[in-house]
């Protein structure tokens, strides 16, 4: 094992584009050396990575993994390890989002949106555990506030979040005192690639108090003061929703 690096060390899952990226970005900036997985974006996280380590030499790492495969996930932390020697925080971020109608939603469609968004960041969490242990370190969770509300047809996708919600608790009570859990849970960041429905994104827009979307760097930062800033909390779920949820 090498000797471990003289900066934190933070492994993102979903790190090559949008909220992903802009989350390894802000750790990068805040000192932390930046583990940064992907599964196809092999050009946008080798750039992103080229990109930190301008700042910094030697201060990043890409791994491919599609964390569908269960045997990639201990993978994952044993090759941080092997690279930085150390690991001091673990973000869940990779996420599927993707409709599933009630009556033709398949056993292949579940698994892929439970494996994402719930199975594979408890797994991640139950094999960085001991290094976390180690490092006083913590985990956060990506959720969505469709974990706390449902939205139409996309039953698989809130049932996952509010799975990934439970997990952030339940990990809460079982990993303290050495490690905090906790989520952010985003509302209208960045719309669906695929979504050119204009009308029903101004009708939530106009729901929500702020009047706007938020920004892939506020999650960043509500993530950074989580890692580093908010000792004294555990368990809790950061909505970054502009008030959306107050007014559902």
């Amino acid at each position: 094992m090498p000797a471990p690096s003289s900066h934190p060390v933070v492994l993102v899952t979903g790190a090559a584009r949008r909220i992903g990226a802009a989350i390894a970005r802000g750790l990068h900036g805040a000192g932390y050396d930046v583990v940064l997985h992907h599964r196809r974006s092999h050009d946008d996280v080798q750039a992103l990575a080229v990109e930190l380590e301008k700042v910094r030499p030697g201060s990043t790492l890409c791994l491919q993994a599609d964390l569908a495969e269960f045997d990639r996930l201990p993978e994952l932390i044993a090759h941080t390890i092997g690279r930085f020697g150390r690991l001091d925080a673990l973000v869940n971020n990779a996420s599927t989002f993707t409709t599933s109608p009630l009556g033709s939603t398949t056993p292949a469609l579940w698994e892929e949106v439970l494996a994402s968004n719930a199975r594979a960041p408890f797994f991640l969490a139950q094999a960085a555990m001991p290094h976390l242990k180690a490092s006083h370190g913590a985990i956060v969770n990506i959720t969505d506030i469709y974990g706390e509300r449902p939205l139409r047809q996309h039953a698989v996708y809130c049932m996952a979040k509010a799975a990934l919600l439970m997990m952030t608790r339940s990990l809460a009570l079982e990993l303290g005192p050495e490690v905090r859990v906790n989520a952010v849970s985003p509302g209208a960041i960045l719309w669906p690639q695929d979504s050119g429905d204009t009308a029903a994104q101004e009708a939530m827009l106009a729901r929500t108090p702020l009047g706007r979307t938020g920004t892939p760097e506020e999650v960043a930062e509500a993530v950074r003061w989580l890692l580093l800033d908010a000792r004294y909390s555990t368990g809790q779920v950061l909505h970054l929703d502009g008030g959306r949820l107050l007014n559902a």
